[in-house]
């Protein structure tokens, strides 16, 4: 496979960034089209070269023939899908291929075996990976699935076949409400997969969402970069990720990474990837999906390893042989993630949108911020509503917990509301400094912490009026007294 020395990021926004910034650290040129929607968009300006594509906004991430062709005429070598979009497209990926351009990923059918649910399931099953009993072909027959569900024994989970991200997804409790349910999840999984098949399983209560980090080369070697806590969300929406999980017992961790990187030997995988799991309160774990991507959370994978994943999912994809045995990775300190999103916590998670007014970053040791934000950005109506992440970085948990309260309340953006104050809430919370969380800690303090938030966004204001008049008096050649002065945060 010939070298990598120019790439097209088919994605927008903080990942479009990151991989810019891999890009100048390898030597590597760097193409990136962008929709009418996104003209100022701060990864527009940092990429060598950009290339729009007019018409529907969304629509210019996802029609590949368009993409392709512009990285063909630009000459490039390869095409990162990033995340989100055509990032776990396999026709995408087989059109790059045989268009002869390097799909910066996993190999086609790799992407087609884990876009299917079941399919995967099947496959773990088959390598040895514990997974939950459910149903092992998707369906949509409502009938079919309530006498499964009833064999199975409530409650049960019903989860859309080809898509993710907590869409066309429902929790059934009792079996009265399954009709309901079942028809609601079919609907939505349609609405945004384009496909009503679903799949019933035995829903684990409680548990803790763990995942693995996998990176494989095509020369079959494969190692882990450690674990994730993903247990922090939000109707199945991931909001907090750490690294590592701060409770979890070793010996299940040794199981977690091992069983993983077996998996993925046994099935030949490569590129980074990540294996998901839900481990209960008894310990035992069950594989519930794999993702073909490089994943929003990697930062703190980062962090605590040192190795910069985007680079190595470049290099893998140019055909070179992994860096570093499992030995030689050794992991350090902890990290936590939190995805800083444009949508108000009062009002249900409404999305919101606006022009940044003013906008304050965190930094200092051990902070890393991966955005694209400025001052005087407006906010595009049309995509998802997460704005970047935060990451934090330190020797231990509770350093690190201190070190989120601070790069928190040194973050300020103004122009819309964001939920910042949100996780200001839950860095202070007792249970989460204790690590004490599964997947039901957020819907079980949601209510507390909206009603504190409004006092920390209140304060906010506060200062920055009188921020904004300290400033007017000395432009006006006023004299500032020392009692007047403050501290921001």
């Amino acid at each position: 496979m010939k070298k990598i020395s120019k790439i097209l990021i088919a994605n927008r926004g903080e990942i479009a960034l990151r991989i810019i910034r891999a890009c100048k650290e390898l030597g590597i040129k760097s193409v990136v089209i962008f929709s009418e929607a996104d003209v100022n968009g701060v990864w527009v300006t940092r990429a060598d070269e950009c290339y729009p594509i007019v018409g529907n906004p969304i629509d210019a991430y996802l029609k590949y023939e368009k993409i392709i062709a512009i990285a063909k005429k630009t000459k490039c070598d390869a095409i990162h899908p990033g995340y989100g979009f055509l990032s776990e497209n396999a026709d995408f990926a087989r059109a790059c291929e045989e268009s002869g351009l390097i799909f910066i990923g996993p190999k086609p059918s790799h992407i087609e075996l884990f876009g299917d649910k079941i399919a995967s399931k099947v496959a773990m099953k088959k390598v040895g990976v514990p997974v939950i009993e459910g149903t092992a072909e998707p369906i949509t027959d409502r009938y079919k699935g309530e006498k499964i569900a009833s064999e199975i024994g409530f409650p049960v989970i019903i989860k859309a076949a080809f898509g993710g991200g907590g869409r066309g997804m429902r929790i059934v409790y009792e079996a009265e409400n399954f009709s309901s349910l079942f028809d609601s999840a079919v609907n939505e999984a349609v609405k945004y997969f384009g496909k009503g098949d679903v799949f019933i399983e035995k829903y684990v209560q409680n548990p803790r969402h763990i995942e693995v980090q996998i990176v494989a080369d095509s020369h079959g070697n494969v190692v882990h970069l450690g674990e994730r806590d993903c247990s922090i969300q939000r109707r199945h929406q991931k909001v907090i990720e750490i690294a590592p999980s701060p409770r979890l017992n070793p010996a299940t961790r040794e199981k977690l990474l091992d069983i993983s990187v077996d998996a993925m030997k046994k099935l030949g995988y490569e590129s980074v990837g990540t294996v998901e799991f839900l481990v209960d309160e008894s310990d035992n774990i069950y594989f519930i999906e794999m993702n073909t991507r490089v994943q929003v959370e990697h930062p703190v994978t980062e962090m605590i390893s040192g190795i910069d994943i985007i680079q190595r999912m470049i290099e893998i994809a140019s055909g070179d042989k992994l860096r570093y045995t499992q030995e030689q990775i050794s992991f350090r300190g902890y990290a936590i993630e939190f995805r800083i999103n444009s949508e108000d916590a009062q009002k249900n998670f409404m999305p919101t949108a606006g022009v940044v007014k003013k906008y304050l970053t965190p930094g200092g040791p051990g902070v890393r911020l991966d955005k694209s934000l400025y001052s005087g950005y407006e906010l595009p109506t049309c995509y998802d509503s997460m704005l970047g992440k935060l990451i934090v970085y330190s020797l231990d948990w509770d350093g690190a917990v201190k070190k989120a309260k601070r790069a928190l309340d040194e973050f300020y953006i103004e122009g819309f509301a964001t939920n910042i104050p949100l996780h200001r809430e839950i860095v202070r919370d007792g249970e989460f400094k204790d690590g004490k969380f599964d997947t039901s800690y957020l819907d079980a303090n949601l209510q507390k912490f909206n009603l504190e938030a409004e006092i920390h966004i209140a304060n906010e204001e506060e200062k920055m009026q009188k921020l904004s008049e300290m400033v007017k008096n000395i432009k006006e050649n006023k004299l500032v007294k020392l009692e007047n002065c403050f501290t921001l945060y």
